[in-house]
């Protein structure tokens, strides 16, 4: 254990990464993050959890839940920054999901061209329409923009 003095205190972490400290205290709370504590019980973080929190938001901007975060997370160091070859691992196991999302990501952009929400142009084109239930048989949600891995169009 490195000395409480090494580390930051709740509000330069929130400063230096531009997170809430709420979301901080949250994402301690969900095992995401670690912080030691003073005898007068206040947070104190190694500075490696700035690059945690970075890699925690990158996640999320791309779409990654809170649990694949977590769980991606619980395979990294806990006691130092992750190396170059940890963060090259994480990568490639995110890479068939990664390119599932650019696809559907894609698609969705193609067709909203010929789609205006459902106030619609023409519902013998329109990907949403859904005469007698037909997508039923698909799954739930939408599945006119799932990627075609997960039984979209």
């Amino acid at each position: 254990m490195t000395k409480l003095a090494d580390h930051l205190t709740i509000g330069q972490v929130a400063r230096r990464s531009g997170v809430a400290h709420t979301a901080l205290r949250f994402y301690e709370d969900k095992g995401l993050i670690f912080a030691e504590r003073t005898s007068g019980n206040q947070r104190r973080y190694p500075r490696s959890v700035l690059r945690r929190i970075a890699f925690i938001r990158s996640a999320q901007r791309v779409g990654l839940t809170l649990e694949q975060i977590s769980e991606a997370l619980a395979t990294l160091p806990r006691d130092h920054a992750p190396t170059k070859a940890d963060w090259a691992r994480l990568s490639r196991n995110w890479q068939s999901e990664l390119d599932a999302r650019i696809d559907a990501l894609q698609r969705l952009r193609d067709q909203l061209t010929s789609c205006v929400g459902c106030g619609c142009l023409s519902l013998r084109t329109c990907a949403l329409n859904n005469p007698d239930d037909r997508a039923a048989t698909r799954g739930p949600g939408a599945p006119g923009l799932k990627p075609k891995s997960e039984g979209g169009y």
